[in-house]
């Protein structure tokens, strides 16, 4: 009987790490650090920094279309990146 308990608590437990790592906010890229950008795939330090400058001198990114903007990111990296970004905290 214990052992039933385990596993379904195992069980639960795995569930829903898994479901949380599934709902995990997208990176707002007006307020990420050159860290959060680098976990993206596709975003090393260069491009990271290159983000972050251009957000300083030209202001917050209005939508995600605007990171064509920015050196290193053309129209096939942000489509492979465009579900994992967002402009907002409010989505």
């Amino acid at each position: 009987m214990k052992l039933k308990k385990l596993l379904l608590s195992l069980c639960v437990a795995l569930f829903l790490s898994t479901g949380l790592a599934f709902a995990a906010d997208k990176i707002n890229v007006n307020t990420a650090s050159q860290e959060e950008l680098q976990t993206l795939n596709g975003i090393g330090a260069t491009t990271a920094v290159a983000i972050i400058n251009h957000r300083e001198q030209v202001g917050e990114f209005q939508n995600l279309d605007a990171l064509l903007d920015v050196k290193g990111i053309g129209e096939k990296k942000l489509a492979k990146l465009a579900d994992q970004l967002t402009v907002s905290d409010i989505e």
